[in-house]
C-alpha cells in the first residue's frame, strides 16, 4: 500500500487523470475495481479498503488487486517515458535490439546495417555502455558477415573500453564527491572533497571531459554551494568547468540535455552571486538551446528557466514582470510555488501569499523528500512571518515551536544559529512591535547576526533580514530587499 501511495504522489495531476483513462482502456470483462481503488487512494481513503470494495473482509483478493494496481502504475509511467522520450539514447537502444532481433532469427544483413545505424548515432553522442553492448554484438555475429573486419572492431572496441573505464571512474568520483556532501554531510570545502576524490580515481579536470561529466561536477558543485550557502567560493571552480565546456562548443548539439543543464548551473550560480545581467545571459542561451530538437527537452527544463527568471526579474526591480510569468505558470514546481510565495509576500500581499502556503498540504517530511530540508527551512520561515503579519498569534506560537524542535540541531550542525536568532527577534517584534524602533532593539539585532562580506552572504539570508530591517527602519520590505542585496 505504502509503494502505490508513493507511486501516486510521484504523478502529476494530469497523469493521475491520464492514468485512469489509461486504466480504463486496458481493463477487461468490465472489471473497475483497480479504477475504484486508484480513486479512494487518491482521497486519502485507506481504511478498511477490502470491505468496502468487496462488501466483506477479503485481505487475501484485496491483496491481489493492490498488486495488480501497482504493476499497472508501473506499466502506466514506463509507457508515458517512452512516448515522450526524443532522445538519441533511446534510438540507439531501440536500434541495438532490433538488430539483436533480425541477427537471431538470421536476417544477418539487415541485422547488421541496423546495428551499424546504432553504432553510428551511439559514436555520434559518445555513448561508451551502448558501445561496448554495440562491439559486443557485433564481435559475436562476425562470423555471420564477412565484410567484418576483425581487427579493426577489435581495435574499435578496445578504443571504447578504454574510454567507457576513464568515464567509470569519474562516475565513481563523482558518486564519492556526492556521498560526503549530500549523506556524511561534510563541512570540507569543496575544492578540497573533489580533489581527494579525483586524485584517488585518477581523474583530471580536463578537456577529455565528457559534457556529462563536465554537468555532473558542475551540478554537484552547486548542490555544495547550496547546503553551504556560499556560491561565492564555488565560483572559480565554476567558471574552470565552464572555460573547458566552452572548449567543447562545437560538440553541444551532440549533448544538448547536459549543455542546457550546465547552462542552468551556470544561470543559478551568478544569480545566487547577485550577477543578475550575467545570469540573464545564461537563461537566454538556455531558452535558446531548450527550442532545439524540435523542443525535446523544453518541458523537462521549462521550471527550471521560469524559476530563474522570475528570480531574476524580481530582483533587479521588475516585480510586475516577475508576477507575470507566475501567473501562467501551469507546473506543479514545488520552487515556483515558494518563489510565488516570497513574490507576494515582499508586494504586503500576505493573504494571496499564505493561501499558497496552506495549499502545501503534505508534511514537511514530504517535501524534505521533494525538495530538501532547506526548501522546507524556507517554507517554514516564510509562514512564521506571513503569520506574524496576518496577526495570528496563536499559530504564531505554535510554528515558532515546531521550527525550534525541527531544525535546532540542523542548524547548529551547520554553523547557522543566526537563523534561529533571527526567528526569536521576529517573535520579539510581534510581541513588542512598538520597541523594534528603539535603539536598544537594534543595538541587539547588530550583536545578534555575524554577517559575512556582502560578495558571500547568500541572497536569500539578505532577503529574509530584510524584513526586520524594513520593521526597524519604518520602510517598503521590496525596497529594502533591493537596497540590500545591491549593496555588494
Amino acid at each position: 500500500m505504502n509503494k502505490i501511495l508513493l507511486i501516486i504522489n510521484s504523478l502529476s495531476t494530469e497523469n493521475r487523470q491520464n492514468f485512469i483513462l489509461w486504466l480504463k482502456n486496458k481493463n477487461r470483462r468490465g472489471d473497475v475495481k483497480n479504477v475504484i481503488l486508484f480513486n479512494y487512494l487518491l482521497k486519502g481513503e485507506t481504511n478498511a479498503l477490502d470491505v468496502k470494495l468487496y462488501g466483506k473482509p477479503n485481505k487475501n483478493a484485496f491483496h491481489a488487486l493492490c498488486k495488480r494496481l501497482q504493476d499497472s502504475l508501473l506499466d502506466f509511467i514506463a509507457t508515458k517515458s517512452f512516448e515522450g522520450e526524443t532522445s538519441e539514447e533511446l534510438e540507439v537502444l531501440k536500434l541495438l535490439v532490433v538488430s539483436r532481433l533480425f541477427l537471431e532469427q538470421k536476417e544477418y544483413k539487415l541485422g547488421y546495417n541496423t546495428l551499424a545505424r546504432a553504432e553510428k548515432l551511439a559514436s555520434f553522442i559518445d555513448h561508451y555502455s551502448l558501445l561496448n553492448e554495440i562491439y559486443h554484438t557485433k564481435i559475436q555475429y562476425a562470423h555471420c558477415n564477412p565484410l567484418v573486419d576483425l581487427n579493426t572492431t577489435f581495435k574499435l572496441a578496445d578504443s571504447n573500453m578504454e574510454a567507457f573505464q576513464k568515464d567509470f571512474k569519474l562516475n565513481m568520483a563523482y558518486a564519492e564527491i556526492k556521498e560526503k556532501i549530500l549523506i556524511t554531510k561534510s563541512l570540507e570545502k569543496i575544492d578540497t572533497i573533489v580533489e581527494t576524490a579525483f586524485t584517488k580515481y585518477k581523474v583530471s579536470i580536463n578537456a577529455s571531459l565528457s559534457y556529462k561529466s563536465l554537468y555532473q561536477l558542475m551540478n554537484i558543485t552547486s548542490v555544495t554551494a547550496k547546503l553551504q550557502r556560499n556560491y561565492y567560493r564555488i565560483t572559480p571552480f565554476i567558471e574552470e568547468a565552464y572555460a573547458i565546456v566552452n572548449s567543447k562548443e562545437t560538440l553541444a548539439h551532440k549533448h544538448l540535455y547536459y549543455h542546457i543543464g550546465i547552462l542552468q548551473v551556470m544561470a543559478m550560480v551568478h544569480f545566487r552571486n547577485k550577477s543578475f545581467k550575467k545570469s540573464m545571459a545564461f537563461v537566454a542561451k538556455m531558452e535558446k538551446e531548450m527550442l532545439k530538437n524540435k523542443k525535446a527537452y523544453y518541458k523537462r527544463f521549462l521550471a527550471d528557466v521560469t524559476v530563474l527568471k522570475v528570480l531574476n526579474y524580481n530582483y533587479t526591480g521588475n516585480f510586475n514582470k516577475a508576477l507575470q510569468i507566475l501567473s501562467k505558470n501551469k507546473t506543479e514546481a514545488l520552487d515556483i510555488q515558494l518563489i510565488h510565495t516570497m513574490c507576494f509576500f515582499q508586494q504586503n500581499r500576505f493573504r494571496d501569499a499564505y493561501s499558497i502556503i496552506k495549499k502545501l498540504y503534505h508534511s514537511d517530511i514530504w517535501y524534505e523528500k521533494k525538495a530538501g530540508w532547506l526548501w522546507v527551512l524556507k517554507k517554514s520561515i516564510l509562514e512564521i512571518l506571513l503569520l506574524i503579519e496576518l496577526d495570528e498569534l496563536d499559530l504564531v506560537l505554535l510554528r515558532v515551536k515546531s521550527f525550534r524542535i525541527k531544525f535546532k540541531e540542523r542548524l547548529i550542525a551547520i554553523k547557522e544559529e543566526r537563523v534561529l536568532t533571527f526567528i526569536q527577534l521576529a517573535l520579539t517584534f510581534y510581541e513588542s512591535p512598538k520597541n523594534v524602533n528603539t535603539p536598544s532593539f537594534k543595538e541587539r539585532v547588530e550583536r545578534s547576526f555575524d554577517w559575512k562580506d556582502n560578495r558571500e552572504e547568500d541572497i536569500y539570508v539578505m532577503s529574509f533580514y530584510a524584513w526586520l530591517k524594513a520593521k526597524m527602519e519604518n520602510r517598503e520590505l521590496y525596497t529594502t530587499t533591493l537596497e540590500l542585496v545591491s549593496s555588494q
